[in-house]
């Protein structure tokens, strides 16, 4: 007994010690911002062949987009592990566990490959320097092709088409949707930054897009024609005129192509009102793949109802606990926070509380002037170099009529609600994935 535990925690710190090395060695855009972003593909070629392009030895689906894109990743491998598919899942970033970013079957990584990993090809690390996110891309390849995944999701960090994630040759591309975000590094227009997420479209391989725009349509209709691949819109070909609530609390759809009604009663254990977008992109990928994968509608059944059982997603529309209701989500730009907003609009309280914290380089005042009037805010923020002072963010926000304190870290923001908060109230925690991810 003692020796196994003298070896666990002498694997405890080797694994400690190995995150150190990646939080603090390696640039990361989550905490740093700007300074880790590479616009090339150089490093991610380079360790592609430096660890012999382990990407070739599984099958894959690409997902892009501005919002979307983690849950759709999910639900995707949630259809795949409910088919029996030994199935990877590369999304970013982490809430709590680093090892979220990469998993099989729902598992995360196992720590001592984090560890073997970097200590195998330390050399190359020193040598390249590749960024946090570059790193992590090919450390979850390599995992994958090490457990000999069937297939892996693979989710792209903010862009596209110079995305470390861009040298998989995938079985089908999916484009969630566009909106504004991250436009110093993709553009300031909704086109500029379509051509970015377009990139993923690869020579004859189909590819599936959320939502038709008429802003931006144009840009992957013509990617496509370039690389003579098949694609559809997911909202012209499906609608879901309603989302109702089970008395498990799930959702439901009824799910159509045209006047058809083609999945009766869908259930989803997301409970974000904007899965009912998400759920129609989803349904449109399957649909591509369904038969090349023998995948049948008792698979999507499944795995829509546990979704994230099966992923260990985290964070959309999270109810966190009741009396009084406390519900994160990781909206952090404008569509997405709007669609947040909608939600909390249409959901029973008496009082509303927000713990509420930014990154410096989202549209601060844009989204400030969404936020609703009446609630009480807690001003707070995360623990990265790349949050918003909590005092300048208050200010901002007394500026335009919006009242609260301000509260040193999220932890003290939300118990500060807490105690203020009657029965019947409601506290939402959110403004930035890295406010969320101090409380899930």
């Amino acid at each position: 007994l003692l020796s196994f535990v003298l070896q666990y925690f002498i694997d405890f710190m080797n694994y400690q010690g190995t995150l150190d090395f990646l939080f603090n060695s390696l640039p990361m855009f989550q905490r740093i911002g700007q300074a880790a972003y590479k616009a090339d593909l150089s490093n991610s070629l380079a360790f592609d062949k430096h660890l012999n392009f382990p990407h070739r030895s599984f099958k894959s689906i690409h997902v892009a987009g501005t919002n979307g894109k983690g849950s759709t990743s999910h639900m995707l491998a949630s259809i795949f592990q409910a088919a029996g598919y030994k199935t990877g899942l590369y999304t970013s970033p982490h809430l709590s566990d680093f090892r979220e970013r990469i998993k099989i079957d729902g598992q995360m990584v196992r720590p001592e490959f984090v560890t073997e990993f970097i200590a195998d090809n330390r050399e190359f690390i020193d040598q390249v320097k590749p960024s946090f996110f570059e790193m992590t891309v090919f450390m979850a390849f390599d995992y994958f092709r090490c457990e000999q995944v069937d297939i892996a999701i693979v989710e792209t960090g903010m862009g596209g088409r110079l995305d470390s994630t861009n040298v998989i040759a995938p079985e089908l591309s999916v484009i969630t949707n566009i909106s504004l975000d991250h436009m110093q590094f993709l553009g300031e227009t909704l086109p500029l930054i379509a051509i970015e997420k377009a990139g993923i479209i690869k020579p004859k391989i189909p590819v599936v897009v959320g939502q038709y725009d008429q802003a931006y349509a144009s840009v992957f209709e013509q990617m496509a024609r370039e690389k003579d691949s098949s694609i559809r819109f997911a909202d012209l070909d499906y609608n879901c005129p309603l989302a109702l609530k089970s008395i498990d609390q799930k959702q439901i759809f009824d799910i159509y192509k045209g006047s058809v009604l083609l999945y009766p009663q869908l259930k989803l254990d997301l409970l974000g009102f904007y899965q009912q977008k998400n759920i129609l992109t989803v349904v449109a990928a399957f649909e591509q793949i369904k038969a090349q994968f023998k995948l049948d509608t008792a698979h999507l059944y499944q795995a829509l109802e546990h979704a994230a059982e099966h992923t260990g997603l985290q964070g959309r529309w999270q109810i966190l606990s009741s009396n009084p209701m406390v519900v994160c989500d990781t909206g952090h730009n404008q569509d997405g926070i709007k669609w947040v907003l909608d939600q909390i609009e249409q959901t029973p309280y008496r009082n509303l509380h927000m713990v509420w914290g930014m990154v410096g380089d989202k549209s601060i005042d844009k989204i400030l002037e969404m936020l609703p009037k009446q609630a009480t805010y807690y001003f707070t923020q995360a623990q990265i170099p790349r949050a918003l002072d909590a005092n300048e963010l208050a200010q901002k926000g007394f500026d335009i009529g919006l009242k609260g304190n301000v509260y040193a870290n999220v932890s003290n923001a939300l118990d500060a609600a807490k105690q203020s908060a009657l029965a019947q109230d409601l506290i939402f925690v959110g403004g930035s994935t890295f406010v969320v991810a101090e409380v899930v």
